[in-house]
This record gives C-alpha cells, sequence and structure tokens, in this order.
C-alpha cells in the first residue's frame, strides 16, 4: 500500500495555459510580450523618476515607488514563464518552481494590498489632518511603515505555507496559466480543507481588512473634501483618483477570486480572473498614476524631447 501511494506523488505540475492551438498560442505570446514590455517599462519608469526627481521626494511618492516594484516582480513571476510555455507547449513546472511561484505571489500580492493601505493612510493625513501631516508622515515613520509592511507579508503569508508542505498527486495537471495558491491545493494528496482554512483566512488578513480599512479612511477624506471651497475640491479629488481606480482594480478582481462562491467558477473563469489582476493590473497602475499625475507626466515628457 505504501508503494501504491508512492507512486501517485507527482513530480511536476503541468499547467494547461490556454489553448493547445499553435496558431492561437502564437498570437497570445505576442500580445502577452507586448503586455511584458509595458509593465517592465512603465513600472520601471516611475522608479526612475521618483528616484531621480528630488521634488517627487514626497512620502506619496516614495509609497507609489514600493508599488512600482512590487508591480514590476510581480509581473516577472508569472508572464516569462508563460511566454514560455505558449511557445513550447507543454507546460511542465518543477514542484520547486510551482512552490516558489506560488510563495512569490502570496508576498507580492499581499505586500501589494497593505501599501495600498498606507497610500490611504497617507491620503488621509494629507486632507483630514494637513496641519499634522509632516508629523505623522515624517521619513522616520514612512521608513518603519514601509518596513513593517514587507515583514507584515511575509510573516503571514510565506512562513505559514513553509510549515504546511503539501504532497502533490497525480493527475498534475491544472487548468490555469501559473502556479496560484487557489489552483495549486487542489492537487493535494491530502484533505484540503486545512489548506482552504488558511488560504481564507490568509486573505482575509490581507484583502478584506484592509479594504475595510481604505473604505474608512475615504469615507472620512470625501467627508472632508466636502467641507472645503469648491475650488479647491477638485484639487482635493484628483489626489486621491488614481489610488481610488487601483484599489477598486486590485480588491475587487482579488476578493471576487478568493471571496467569491469558488463553486459557481468554471476553471476557466478562474483563470480569466487571475489574468486580469496577476497582469493586466501591474501593466495599468503606472499608466493611471502617469495619465493622472502632471508631474509624473511633465517628467515623462521631459525625457522623451
Amino acid at each position: 500500500m505504501e508503494d501504491q501511494a508512492c507512486e501517485t506523488l507527482a513530480t511536476e505540475v503541468i499547467l494547461l495555459g490556454f489553448s493547445r492551438n499553435f496558431k492561437i498560442n502564437l498570437a497570445l505570446f505576442f500580445f502577452f510580450l507586448a503586455i511584458y514590455i509595458v509593465t517592465i517599462s512603465g513600472n520601471g519608469f516611475m522608479v526612475f523618476a521618483i528616484i531621480f526627481s528630488t521634488h517627487l521626494h514626497t512620502p506619496m511618492y516614495f509609497f507609489l515607488c514600493n508599488l512600482a516594484i512590487i508591480d514590476f516582480f510581480y509581473s516577472s513571476s508569472t508572464l516569462p514563464k508563460l511566454l514560455v510555455d505558449l511557445l513550447s507547449m507543454n507546460g511542465r513546472t518543477s514542484l520547486t518552481a510551482c512552490g516558489v511561484q506560488v510563495f512569490v505571489g502570496l508576498f507580492l500580492g499581499s505586500t501589494e494590498s497593505l501599501l495600498l493601505v498606507l497610500m490611504a493612510y497617507d491620503r488621509y493625513a494629507a486632507i483630514c489632518r494637513p496641519l499634522y501631516y509632516p508629523v505623522l508622515m515624517r521619513w522616520s515613520i514612512c521608513y518603519r511603515l514601509i518596513v513593517l509592511v514587507w515583514i507584515s507579508s511575509f510573516m503571514t503569508t510565506v512562513v505559514p505555507s513553509l510549515l504546511m508542505p503539501m504532497r502533490v498527486c497525480n493527475p498534475n495537471q491544472i487548468n490555469h496559466i501559473a502556479c496560484e495558491v487557489i489552483v495549486v491545493i487542489k492537487l493535494s494528496c491530502d484533505s484540503t480543507h486545512q489548506s482552504e482554512v488558511v488560504t481564507f483566512s490568509l486573505s482575509f488578513f490581507s484583502l478584506l481588512f484592509p479594504f475595510v480599512f481604505i473604505l474608512l479612511s475615504y469615507t472620512f477624506i470625501i467627508s472632508s473634501v466636502l467641507k472645503i471651497r469648491s475650488s479647491g475640491r477638485s484639487k482635493a479629488f484628483s489626489t486621491c483618483s488614481s489610488h481610488l481606480t487601483v484599489v477598486v482594480l486590485f480588491y475587487g478582481t482579488a476578493m471576487v477570486m478568493y471571496f467569491g462562491p469558488a463553486s459557481r467558477y468554471t476553471s476557466n473563469q478562474t483563470k480569466y480572473i487571475s489574468v486580469f489582476y496577476g497582469i493586466m493590473i501591474p501593466m495599468l497602475n503606472p499608466l493611471i498614476y502617469s495619465l493622472k499625475n502632471k508631474e509624473v507626466t511633465k517628467i515623462f515628457l521631459t525625457v522623451n524631447k
């Protein structure tokens, strides 16, 4: 019986991807290659502009720089492997590589979620407590907050995952484009109940709790902005519009994925939802902040002259 159980263990994971048709995969290859180039260029530009433009050395842009770094590595953890799989059409991934991709996705996704909370708090302090803003968001506090975000994300996502090793059984095929925890746990040889409870708990901490905090922050922000004279309202709202757009896109799709009725989603629907928040959003974030921010746009135009 023990030998038979060992024979069911898988040594790799096979990602089915989008299609078995090479022509379709070739078209998708160029589509996702373009997305990756835009993502890397956009986020790289944001980091470059913020680091080398002294007038952007403010807490808001400091957090935005961290967001660009996260999106840079988030997309790089998925897209290069996807591009290779689209051309090779085998989708074979070692258990080690699959595990690393799961850990990186959990870690960076949680970090981005908590970082968006910091950015909401920064806007709250700037609009609702303008006189105390230099004290509330002084650099020593900003550095500590960002370190806290990175460490807490690691401790609440990667560490619990490492403490719960999983045995992968055959059949080892996943109708997905990447190793993501919500689909990988379905390959477990053991009962998935504990893993699903832990995943839900981590999602609660990393998604739902931060989202509620951001909603509360914007409730106070909107209340304060409405008290401002009409001439200053547009400027106040413009400083929040980019962040609010990113929040809606990120939390909207991520919570549909992790808190939605999973039984109603087909494998294809789950795959396409993850494409949006795992691939499209890292590309859209720098575009949203660039198009809605006059200072960043001015730097972009200067560089391209």
